[in-house]
């Protein structure tokens, strides 16, 4: 991949590269039914795009994820972050 793309991602948003592939790494064969092993992701998304997340969104969110309600997609996900209570 081109290093320049990475380095202008990381200048617009301020999200390391490094940890964006780490969370992905983690991510990839993580059991997305245990409460426990969302809200750890949800979690280090938060950190790492430095954007606080209030214990209920956080249920919310896990809540969404493990009993498979909703379908999941970006849009999906989005939208729950962005709602305003």
């Amino acid at each position: 991949m081109d290093n320049n793309l990475f380095k202008n991602i990381e200048n617009k948003t301020g999200v390391n590269m490094k940890d964006i592939f780490e969370l992905a790494n983690s991510v990839q064969n993580a059991n997305f039914q245990d409460e426990q092993t969302v809200r750890n992701i949800v979690k280090r998304v938060a950190q790492i795009a430095n954007k606080p997340v209030s214990q209920q969104k956080e249920d919310q969110i896990v809540k969404a994820i493990t009993g498979n309600k909703q379908s999941l997609d970006f849009g999906t996900i989005a939208k729950m972050l962005n709602e305003k209570k």
